[in-house]
C-alpha cells in the first residue's frame, strides 16, 4: 500500500478496523502514555488523540503495535523488500537469476529519493517547539521527547541525500537547562552514523546541519531504525518499503527537508557544545540517567497542514518497538547471518531488553574427522559477532552448535536456554571481555558505555539432564532465605540486597562452602537476585533480571571456581549474581493516580471500553 502521508495510514487504518479515535482531552504528562500503554498490554488498535492538553496538534500511537498491523501496512510490498535485502546481501544471486530478480531491481530503482523542485517549504507552516505535543511517558523523565523521530544528517565529505544517515535518536524538546524554543538535546548511541557525521564536521571546525522529520508515511520510521547492508540508503529502502519515492527539497537555510513529513525540526550542533540529557524511560525498562549529549540550536519548526504527531512509549519489554522489531527481523532477519561466514541465526533477545543479551547459532567444523566436538568454530564466529556493528554492544552471547540440533531457533528462549545448560562446560566454556564497551542505556558497569561482556559457548553432546526440582538433600545456607526453580536447570535464589563487592565475597563464599561437595549436576545455574519468586515467575522475568543487572565481570561467580593461565572456570553452578545495584538505574514505576484516570476509560461509555476492560 503506498501511503502519501501519515494522514493516509491513520484512514486507512480506520477504515480497516485497526485504529480508534480518543476525543476527549488528554493530558500529554503521563496520562496519554499511560492510556498507550494499556491498550497495547490489551492488543489493541492504534490511537488517535484529537483533543491534547496545551497543543493543537493532533497525535498518533501504537501504529506498529501488533506484527499484524505491521504487515498490514506494509502488504503491498513486504515480500519484494524481503527479496531486495536479501539481493543486497548476495548480489551473486541477481547474477544467476538475471530474469527472476529483475523486476526488483527495476523497483529499487524507482524508489531512489526524488528531489522535488522547490526552493521553500511550499505548504508547510511554522510553529515553536512549545506548540507540539509535550509528551511525558515516565514521572521521572527530564521533560518531553519526540519518541519516534527520524534524524537526518549529511557526509560534509560527500554532501547530498545518497551518503546521508537517518537515524532514529531521541530528541529532548525541553526541561534540564535547555533554552526554551531555542534548543533541544540529541541524544544518540554508540556506533550510529550520525556520530561519523558529526566527528567528521568537528574535525573541520564546522557546526553539523540536522533535520528530524516527524511522522510522514510509516515506511519513513521503520528505516531509520533498519539495519540495513552497507551501501543501501535508508532512503531508498524507505521509497521501496513504501512504494512511494522520498520526496525531498532543501530550504533557504541549506537543510534538506522531508516534503511528506508532518513536521520538521531544523538546527545545528556545534563542536564541543553539550548539556544534560534525560533521564527518560527507556527499553531495558530502567531510567537511561541524565548525561550530557549534543546540543541542536533550533532554526526553524515545519509543519504540513493538518498533521499529525506520532509518538510511541519505550518500556520493559514487550513494548511497540518489539512489534517493530519484529518486523524488522521479518524483513532483514537473513541478512546479518550471511555476512559473517558460519552463523546461521542470531537474535537479540528482546525480554532481555535487547543488547544485554544475544543467542547465536554458527557451524562447528573446525575438526570433523575427530571424535566429540568442543568450541572452536564457534568461538570465531563469536568474535565476529561482537565485532559487528550494534551486535558489539551485547553483553552476554551464548552461542551453540548447529550440528548438535538442526532444528533449534533462537526464537525460542526456555528451548535454546535448556540446549546451552546441557552442553556448556563452566570448566573450558566461559570467555570474558573486560573494561569494554557496552550499551549506553545499560547502567550494570557502573559507568556510561563501560561494562564487559562474556561468550559462552556450548558444542557437543549433552553433558547433563537438566533437573526441574531440587533433591532432598538440598539445603540453602543463610543469609539466602528462599529459592525457585525457574526452568530446569535453573535456580533463584533470594538473596540479602546487595551493599559491596566485599559482602558478596563473603555471600558467595557461604554458597561455595555450603555446595563444593554437593552433587548438582542438574542445577548448572544459580541466579542470585532480590525476588526469587518474580525472577522465576516467567521465563521473560528471568532473563530480564539475570541479564539486565549483573554486569559478568563483576557478578559471575561460580562454585569451585578457578583461574588458570588466566582463564576463569568453575566445576560446580555458575553463579551471576543478577540483585540491584547502587549504581543501576531505577526502574520504570507507573503513577496510580493516573491508572487510575485510565481505569474510567475503560467503564462503559468511555473510549476504551471492551479494550481495557
Amino acid at each position: 500500500m503506498g501511503y502519501k502521508s501519515l494522514s493516509d495510514c491513520v484512514n486507512d487504518l480506520e477504515r480497516h478496523g485497526h485504529l480508534i479515535r480518543i476525543k476527549e482531552e488528554v493530558d500529554p504528562y503521563l496520562e496519554m502514555a499511560a492510556i498507550h500503554l494499556r491498550v497495547y498490554e490489551n492488543g489493541g488498535p492504534a490511537l488517535l488523540f484529537e483533543n491534547i492538553k496545551g497543543s493543537k496538534f493532533p497525535a498518533v500511537s501504537n501504529l506498529f503495535g501488533t506484527l499484524e498491523r505491521s504487515k498490514f501496512m506494509f502488504r503491498d510490498t513486504l515480500d519484494k523488500l524481503k527479496v531486495l535485502v536479501d539481493l543486497k546481501s548476495d548480489p551473486v544471486k541477481a547474477a544467476k537469476n538475471p530474469f527472476k530478480y529483475a523486476n526488483v531491481a527495476l523497483n529499487a530503482l524507482s524508489a531512489l529519493p526524488m528531489k522535488v523542485t522547490s526552493n521553500a517549504p511550499v505548504g508547510f507552516g511554522k510553529c515553536a517547539i512549545a506548540d507540539l505535543p509535550q509528551i511525558v511517558n515516565w514521572p521521572m523523565d527530564g521533560g518531553p521527547f519526540v519518541t519516534m523521530p527520524q534524524v537526518y544528517t549529511e557526509d560534509t565529505d560527500k554532501p547530498g541525500i545518497m551518503n546521508s544517515n537517518l537515524g532514529m535518536y531521541r530528541i529532548q524538546l525541553a526541561g534540564n537547562e535547555y533554552v526554551q524554543n531555542k534548543e533541544i538535546g540529541l541524544h544518540y548511541q554508540l556506533h550510529r552514523g550520525i556520530g561519523v557525521h558529526q566527528a567528521k564536521a568537528n574535525a573541520k571546525g564546522q557546526p553539523l546541519k540536522v533535520s528530524i522529520f516527524v511522522g510522514g508515511p510509516p515506511s519513513h520510521p521503520l528505516a531509520a531504525v533498519m539495519p540495513l547492508p552497507e551501501g543501501l540508503s535508508e532512503m531508498t529502502f524507505a521509497g521501496a518499503l513504501g512504494n512511494r519515492r522520498f520526496r525531498y527539497f532543501y530550504d533557504q537555510e541549506g537543510f534538506c527537508i522531508s516534503a511528506d513529513a508532518d513536521f520538521v525540526i531544523t538546527g545545528t550542533v556545534y563542536p564541543g557544545e553539550n548539556k544534560p540529557e534525560g533521564p527518560f524511560g527507556d527499553h531495558l525498562g530502567y531510567y537511561s540517567l541524565e548525561h550530557p549529549f549534543p546540543l541542536m540550536k533550533v532554526h526553524n519548526v515545519y509543519h504540513k497542514k493538518d498533521p499529525i504527531w506520532p509518538f510511541t512509549v519505550v518500556g520493559r519489554p514487550p513494548q511497540e518497538d518489539t512489534s517493530f522489531g519484529a518486523l524488522i527481523h521479518e524483513i532483514a532477519g537473513s541478512a546479518i547471518p550471511k555476512e559473517i561466514p558460519g552463523l546461521h541465526e542470531v537474535n537479540a533477545v528482546d525480554a532481555a531488553g535487547v543488547h544485554p543479551l544475544l543467542f547465536a547459532i554458527g557451524s562447528e567444523r573446525y575438526t570433523p574427522y575427530l571424535d566429540g566436538r568442543r568450541p572452536q568454530e564457534i568461538l570465531t564466529i563469536a568474535n565476529h559477532i561482537l565485532g559487528k556493528n550494534q551486535l558489539s554492544l551485547a553483553k552476554y552471547l551464548f552461542i551453540a552448535a548447529k550440528e548438535d540440533d538442526p532444528q533449534l531457533h533462537t526464537q525460542d528462549i526456555a528451548k535454546f536456554l535448556s540446549h546451552m545448560l546441557e552442553r556448556f562446560d563452566p570448566v573450558r566454556d566461559l570467555h570474558f571481555y573486560t573494561n569494554t564497551t557496552i550499551d549506553t542505556l545499560d547502567y550494570s558497569g557502573g559507568g556510561l558505555n563501560q561494562g564487559s561482556k562474556v561468550a559462552i559457548a556450548a558444542a557437543g553432546q549433552k553433558k547433563r539432564e537438566l533437573w526441574t526440582e531440587v533433591p532432598d538433600y538440598f539445603d540453602l545456607p543463610l543469609p539466602c532465605v528462599g529459592f525457585e526453580v525457574a526452568m530446569p536447570g535453573v535456580l533463584c535464589i533470594s538473596a540479602p540486597s546487595y551493599k559491596t563487592e566485599d559482602e558478596t565475597e563473603k555471600l558467595t563464599s557461604i554458597l561455595n562452602e555450603a555446595f563444593k561437595s554437593m552433587d548438582l549436576r542438574g542445577l548448572p545455574l544459580f541466579v542470585l537476585c532480590d525476588d526469587a519468586g518474580f525472577a522465576g515467575a516467567t521465563i521473560n522475568n528471568l532473563v530480564w533480571v539475570t541479564f539486565t543487572r549483573s554486569n559478568p565481570s563483576h557478578d559471575i561467580h561460580g562454585i569451585n571456581s578457578f583461574t588458570e593461565h588466566k582463564h576463569w572456570g568453575c566445576r560446580g553452578p555458575l553463579i551471576i549474581d543478577a540483585r540491584k545495584k547502587p549504581h543501576h538505574a531505577p526502574e520504570l514505576v507507573k503513577d496510580p493516580e493516573v491508572e487510575k484516570r485510565v481505569d474510567r476509560l475503560g467503564e462503559k461509555g468511555g473510549a476504551l471500553y471492551g479494550i481495557i476492560s
